[in-house]
């Protein structure tokens, strides 16, 4: 009986809106963070890679040991030579940036969404006002109270609520 009850609020917190909500944020960040990839590797570091004398980012290496002058990282890595991959690491540097700054600019259009909510709520009109002499609640558009029958003025201040 006790599992039965774990397996019923596992199904409720899993199809609860912020976990599946979740769920996607995390599958559509997977999938964007291998486009980055993509776009570094195959876009961004060839054209610097070139600029640079035929250089591949992805090889660039500083070695800790010597003798590998001419290998690649791959041939230095399977001969377990210690190397820092100095290029791999400017690519996954690039990666970030480029998706922190794609991340800054969706926190930024949502702010900016609920600034112009948060506008929109402020200039709606009042659509009560307090009666002058009951201080009730009544309708901006009154000329009597509803309550202390009171007649009212055009001219009274209204402080709508």
């Amino acid at each position: 009986m006790d599992s039965m009850k774990i397996m019923k609020e596992f199904r409720e917190f899993a199809v609860r809106g912020n976990v599946i909500d979740l769920a996607v944020g995390v599958i559509i960040g997977g999938a964007f963070g291998k486009i980055v990839t993509s776009v570094v590797n195959d876009v961004v570091m060839p054209p610097i890679g070139r600029l640079l004398g035929a250089v591949d980012f992805k090889d660039l290496y500083i070695p800790l040991d010597a003798g590998t002058e001419g290998m690649t990282l791959a041939k230095v890595k399977e001969a377990n030579i210690p190397v820092i991959a100095i290029g791999q690491f400017i690519n996954v540097l690039i990666e970030f940036l480029i998706i922190a700054f794609c991340v800054f600019l969706l926190v930024k259009g949502i702010n900016m969404l609920k600034r112009e909510q948060k506008k929109e709520e402020v200039a709606a009109e009042p659509t009560t006002k307090d009666c002058p002499y009951c201080y009730s609640s009544i309708p901006v558009q009154a000329t009597r109270c509803g309550h202390c029958t009171s007649q009212l003025t055009k001219t009274e201040p209204s402080t709508g609520v």
